[in-house]
C-alpha cells in the first residue's frame, strides 16, 4: 500500500506540472513566465486548461484516497486491489480528460469513486 501512496503522489506531481509543460510547448507561456510570480494570466490552450482541471479534480479526491490508504494500513485492512484500481483509473482519467472524451471520463471518475467507497466500507 505504501508503494501506491507514493505512486499517487507521483501522479499528483505529474499532473501539477503538466499544464505548465503543455502551455510552454504550445507557446502560450515562456520559461521566464513560468519562473515569475505569474501575476498576469496568459491565454491558455484548451489542452492546458483541461490538464489544469484534471489536476484540480485529483486534488479534490487525493486526500480521501490518502486517508483511506493510511487507515487501511493502520487497521490492517486489505484494500490493495481497490487502491490499485483507483490509481489506474486516475491515470486513465487524465488521458480521457485531455482527449475530451466526456462520457468515458465521467464513467472513469465514477469507477474511481466506487473504489474509494469500497476502501472506506471495511473501515466502518
Amino acid at each position: 500500500m505504501i508503494e501506491l501512496i507514493v505512486l499517487s503522489l507521483l501522479l499528483l506531481l505529474v499532473q501539477l506540472v503538466l499544464p505548465s509543460v503543455l502551455a510552454l510547448a504550445a507557446g502560450n507561456v515562456s520559461t521566464a513566465y513560468l519562473l515569475s510570480a505569474r501575476d498576469e494570466a496568459p491565454e491558455m490552450s484548451k489542452l492546458s486548461q483541461r490538464a489544469r482541471r484534471a489536476s484540480a479534480n485529483l486534488l479534490e479526491t487525493l486526500p480521501a484516497f490518502l486517508v483511506l490508504a493510511v487507515l487501511s494500513i493502520l487497521n490492517q485492512t486489505d484494500v490493495l486491489m481497490l487502491a490499485q484500481i483507483w490509481l489506474a483509473l486516475r491515470v486513465l482519467y487524465v488521458f480521457a480528460y485531455l482527449s475530451s472524451v466526456a462520457y468515458l471520463r465521467s464513467l472513469i471518475w465514477s469507477g474511481a469513486l466506487v473504489c474509494l467507497i469500497g476502501m472506506a466500507l471495511p473501515l466502518i
